[in-house]
């Protein structure tokens, strides 16, 4: 396979969307350390919304990497717990958290010396 025929799949483009979402990869990232009830995840992901998590975790449960166990209780509980196709991605999404951990100091130094570059006036 090309990197053309990648660019040119409808379908891998859309998953590649889906997979590459910040949301999404926090999902799995978390996920992988055992399933969680629904509030417990939301928690546990600093900002997101319930709306962007309810279709985060669907897609993910569409996609075959996440599953949905309804726990009878009172009130009705939730839980999410990732599947092995979902797990394949673990190391993957561990590895680009890390990575973006270790280089945060890089990537703010180099934006502020982009907005410097781009802050002043062109010559006329």
């Amino acid at each position: 396979m090309t990197d053309k025929d990648v660019g040119s799949c409808s379908e891998g483009r859309a998953l590649l969307d889906q997979l590459l979402d910040k949301w999404t990869m926090l999902v799995l990232k978390t996920l992988c350390d055992g399933p969680l009830r629904f509030n417990a995840l939301k928690h546990r992901l600093d900002g997101v919304t319930q709306k962007t998590l309810t279709q985060c975790l669907r897609r993910l449960e569409r996609n075959g990497m996440v599953e949905r166990t309804v726990i009878p209780v009172s009130p009705v509980a939730v839980e999410y717990a990732i599947t092995d196709l979902g797990r394949s991605l673990c190391k993957l999404f561990v590895s680009v958290y890390l990575w973006t951990q270790e280089h945060r100091a890089e990537i703010g130094e180099a934006r502020v010396a982009y907005d410097a570059r781009n802050a002043q006036p062109e010559a006329a």
